[in-house]
């Protein structure tokens, strides 16, 4: 499946859900590009747009090689594969999620302003990405979601492989992905358009998202 563009991707994830129409829905998407996706899925439910921000932790001297991810109250989601082969320590990841945990309350600020966040307990969440890969920055946030009691955990992507897939919906109430392919390289390859997303745009869909 290809998708036109992140617009479309949203439009073709939200039929799928359209069942979650008059509930108490809160869409939570991951910046930048999930929140493209995530505006035409809030219009079509009627819901409250928001943003999670979760963050890769990269490796001592490799920075773009994920070992872990943090979500924002702190929750950390470790690939235990790759640190074993790298003979890492969580310990010595302690100041590289301290960092990344600093870069998510400044993104939060830059996003949300003084909106205090959203409530999770009891609604319908439904949380937001543009596609996934590995999936490890999706795990820490949707674990930490689950801290805060929602009724029911949605994860709404156009696109992962399928075995990021199978790990993350033991996480969820439901997990709708709208293509599984093999072999997969990067969320991009299955899009026309897949530009860069910044920061005055999810301000934009935030301020008026439908």
């Amino acid at each position: 499946m290809l998708f036109e563009d992140r617009q479309e991707a949203g439009e073709k994830l939200a039929a799928p859900l359209k069942e979650y129409a008059g509930r108490d829905v809160l869409v939570l998407a991951v910046p930048r590009g999930g929140v493209v996706v995530a505006r035409p899925i809030a219009a079509a439910l009627g819901a409250e747009l928001d943003v999670i921000i979760p963050r890769k932790v990269g490796a001592p001297g490799n920075p773009e090689l994920a070992v872990a991810a943090v979500a924002p109250d702190g929750t950390v989601i470790y690939n235990e594969g790759l640190m074993r082969a790298l003979g890492l320590k969580r310990q010595e990841l302690k100041e590289a999620v301290a960092g990344e945990l600093r870069e998510i309350r400044r993104r939060t600020r830059v996003y949300r302003g003084e909106k205090a966040p959203p409530r999770i307990k009891g609604r319908t969440v439904v949380v937001v990405d543009d596609g996934l890969a590995t999936g490890l920055t999706m795990e820490a946030a949707l674990a930490s979601l689950k801290e805060d009691e929602p009724r029911e955990l949605v994860l709404a992507v156009p696109v992962a492989p399928p075995d990021t897939v199978a790990r993350l919906k033991p996480l969820v109430a439901r997990a709708v992905c709208l293509a599984t392919p093999e072999p997969f390289y990067a969320v991009g390859q299955f899009y026309r358009r897949f530009p860069q997303v910044d920061d005055e745009e999810v301000l934009a869909i935030l301020a008026v998202p439908y």
